[in-house]
Parts: C-alpha cells; sequence; structure tokens
C-alpha cells in the first residue's frame, strides 16, 4: 500500500491557514517528499507521520515556492538523527540551488547527493520506480510518477507438492531461483500470474499536456495542481502557464486516472470548495486537497 498526506496545498506564498504544496509518499515504511518551500517542516510536523525515514525529495522545479524549504527540511532531518543518505532530485540546476541552500547546513550528519533528471529517466529509490517527464512552465520544471510493483501470489501448496523447503520460498517469491536436492527451482513454477501495482502522478505548475496524460496513465491517483477554480481565470491560467480545476479534471479523465486530488490553490483562491463542482463534472472522482489531508492507496484484493 502506499500512504499519501499533503504537508501543504498552497501555491507562491504560505499562508496562515494554508502551508505551500508539497506531497508526501509513505511506502513499506519509507518515505518520498516532492517539493518543500518555505515552511513545510512546519506540515510534516502537523502531520504526526515522523519524517526521519524520508530517503528522497524531488523537486518540480525551482522557483521559490518549491525549493525554499529545502534547508529547513534537511537541518529537521540531521536533528532527529538521520544517518543515512538523503537523495535529492530536480531538473537541470538543481545542484546549484541545493549548493546554495547548503551555505545554511553545511555540516549534516548524512550525506544529500544531488541527481539532476531528463524527461523519461527513471530512477528507483526506497523500493519504487519514479519516472519523471517534463511539465509546461515557465521554467524548466518536472512531473513525476511512482509505481509500485507487486509480487506474484505465491503458491505454497504447489511448493510443498513439488518439496520445495519453506527457508527458500522467500528467495523464489523475490523472483530467484533456488537449488535443491540436485535439481534448479524457477519462480514460475511456484508464482502466479503478474498482479496489478499502484501508481501515484505529481503534476504541478504546468499546462495540460498530451505528455503529462501519458505519465500518469492509469494511476491510482493524480494529484494535480488546481491553481485556479473558478471557470473564469481560465485567462489567467493561460498566461501564468497553471492550471483551472476543470483542466486538472480534464487531464485526469485523458489519463484513465482512477482518482484525482487537487492541490496548489492560488491565493486569491480563499475557499477552493466554491469551485469543486466544477472539476467533479468532468471527473467525478476528484478529491479536494486541504492542509493535513492523508488517504491510502490499497491493492485491488486488499
Amino acid at each position: 500500500m502506499i500512504d499519501v498526506a499533503l504537508p501543504g496545498t498552497g501555491g507562491m506564498m504560505p499562508l496562515p491557514d494554508r502551508g505551500l504544496s508539497c506531497l508526501l509518499l509513505r511506502i513499506e515504511g519509507r518515505m518520498l517528499l516532492f517539493d518543500c518551500g518555505e515552511g513545510t517542516q512546519i506540515g510534516l510536523k502537523r502531520l504526526g507521520t515522523g519524517f526521519k525515514p524520508i530517503d528522497g525529495i524531488f523537486l518540480s522545479h525551482l522557483h521559490a515556492d518549491h525549493v525554499s524549504g529545502l534547508v529547513g527540511i534537511l537541518l529537521m532531518l540531521a536533528n532527529s538523527g538521520r544517518e543515512d543518505p538523503v537523495r535529492i532530485f530536480g531538473p537541470p540546476g538543481t545542484s546549484a540551488v541545493v549548493a546554495g541552500q547548503r551555505l545554511l547546513a553545511r555540516h549534516l550528519p548524512y550525506e544529500a547527493p544531488v541527481t539532476e533528471l531528463w524527461p523519461g529517466e527513471s530512477i528507483d529509490i526506497a523500493g519504487v520506480a519514479v519516472t519523471c517527464a517534463q511539465a509546461q512552465h515557465s521554467t524548466y520544471c518536472l512531473a513525476y510518477r511512482v509505481d509500485l510493483d507487486r509480487r506474484p501470489r505465491f503458491d505454497a501448496d504447489r511448493a510443498r507438492a513439488l518439496g520445495i523447503p519453506v527457508h527458500t520460498w522467500r528467495t523464489l517469491q523475490q523472483g530467484e531461483s533456488v537449488e535443491h536436492a540436485g535439481r534448479v527451482f524457477q519462480p514460475d513454477e511456484v508464482l502466479g500470474p503478474p498482479r496489478r501495482g499502484l501508481a501515484v502522478a505529481y503534476v504541478t505548475d504546468t499546462r495540460p499536456t498530451d505528455e503529462l496524460a501519458r505519465l500518469a496513465r492509469g494511476v491510482d491517483l493524480l494529484v494535480a495542481e488546481g491553481t485556479f477554480g473558478d471557470p473564469a481565470d481560465q485567462e489567467r491560467a493561460l498566461q501564468t502557464l497553471h492550471m483551472t480545476f476543470a483542466e486538472a479534471a480534464g487531464l485526469a479523465g485523458r489519463a484513465g486516472a482512477r482518482q484525482l486530488l487537487l492541490t496548489h490553490f492560488s491565493p486569491s483562491l480563499t475557499d477552493p470548495l466554491l469551485y469543486a463542482q466544477s472539476a467533479r463534472d468532468v471527473f467525478p472522482e476528484t478529491i479536494l486537497g486541504y492542509d493535513g489531508l492523508t488517504l491510502t492507496l490499497r491493492f485491488d484484493d486488499e
């Protein structure tokens, strides 16, 4: 399963009742954080889920409302006793931005290597695959997709019938062959057919594009910006290279996503609930984000 949390849901600047937008995923005890604007550590503290297991920080782009809280996160992890490396990913230019913030966090008790990503690249971290695609914004911006694979079901009865010792089952479950009594047993002898995993896409600060629809194809949850709620703000969305609620809903529909979670609300959008229906008219399975929202994605038969 994947636990999903929104420590903040605002765009441009933090407000008294709305932190800057970011996404936290917890997967089998490990965590991935997507974006970290000013004050993100406050939102993480309020969640009460802990933050020490954050293995990776992914930056969508290098505007201040998405990166200026990085130094606070790094220091918070240091104060928590973190010693394992924390990997940082982002678009071209991320290394320079991180180097600047590290001037305020020179002596960390862990390594913080930076990897700059290009669209189409995929990396493995915390037991999942993270893939990126280019978004359409005023600066280089990446959207991300997280895929958690699920192993095929293990047929214990078949394994017993074949005489495979119990202590070797785990190896077979992990897709590796084992040898016993002069015979080599292959995983496909005791594993069922492939099973559907879980997927989450994070798309913010962008216009809707075909490339983003492809990235989010069939995801269980699309976490997408809805900077503007009022359909009358369509022209502003075009000028600033953001999306309205209805446009984000349209993207979810084109992608065939199971659910849409809206976030990154403009400071001028004081009550996003007023415009929730404009998204649900286009994509009924829309959830309106709020600071502190948590939900859990489970495998189909759980």
